[in-house]
């Protein structure tokens, strides 16, 4: 999916398709597209109009992602020598959904933050944690 200021252009296709898009004129709206493609078939292409808003997504601070990970060791009772990065899924380090449970009172205990039941349903990883504890703790000194 490619995507330009103002216009997005999302297309689908075979992982063997060869697709290139071209947009001219600009950058302000979208006046033409052209592709070349490889195959007989031509791919299916939407067309839409992307917000006008500026958006910028941060990753969570070092310093958050660090502490989060030494929580999620401490919850699962892991070795200092098992890894735990931004990355790591709890899944994959062996939290059932208890754990999960387990790890966000934990979270919302050392940041003085309250989870809601959706959000905390939506954290799979280290770094979705962090990342929305930054978001709570940013909202609450707002």
């Amino acid at each position: 999916m490619a995507s330009i200021s103002g216009t997005a252009i999302a297309t689908s296709a075979r992982p063997l398709f060869a697709a290139r898009a071209q947009v001219a004129k600009g950058f302000s709206g979208l006046k033409s597209v052209s592709f070349s493609i490889q195959r007989k078939s031509f791919p299916s292409v939407r067309l839409q109009a992307a917000p006008r808003r500026l958006q910028v997504s941060c990753a969570a601070k070092p310093e958050t992602v660090l502490k989060v990970c030494e929580i999620v060791k401490k919850q699962l009772a892991l070795s200092d020598d098992t890894p735990v990065t931004g990355e790591s899924k709890f899944s994959a380090l062996g939290a059932d959904s208890l754990d999960t449970v387990e790890i966000v009172m934990g979270l919302e205990e050392a940041f003085g933050i309250t989870v809601e039941e959706e959000s905390a349903q939506s954290i799979t990883t280290v770094q979705d944690a962090a990342d929305l504890i930054e978001k709570l703790v940013e909202g609450k000194s707002s």
